[in-house]
């Protein structure tokens, strides 16, 4: 279960810095052993061609912190955040039918 946030804002206009989504995903990702960069419950995507950001539900139990961080900054730029298993339901029966790439 997953949310996901567009780089759109409520108002329909599109987000800047173009690089918020490697910012925030960034932010709380961590570096393995092998010293490279590992993205966890909040990671890029692409759906339907536009780069975006997933963000695992999981989280908010796992790390209210990395949680509250995302949530304010969806919530100060107003960004679009929808349930990405309600949205792509329709589509795809597996809910994976318009994730064209993950960004691992």
């Amino acid at each position: 279960m997953s949310w996901l946030i567009e780089g759109i804002t409520n108002d329909g206009r599109t987000f800047r810095p173009s690089d918020w989504i490697d910012r925030v995903s960034g932010a709380v990702a961590s570096f393995g052993l092998d010293h490279r960069l590992r993205y966890g419950p909040v990671r890029p995507c692409f759906i339907a061609g536009k780069r975006c950001l997933l963000m695992d539900k999981s989280l908010q139990n796992e790390n209210p912190v990395a949680f509250e961080f995302v949530q304010s900054f969806v919530r100060l730029n107003g960004l679009r955040m929808s349930d990405f298993e309600a949205a792509n339901k329709p589509a795809d029966p597996d809910g994976h039918g318009s994730v064209l790439g993950a960004v691992a």
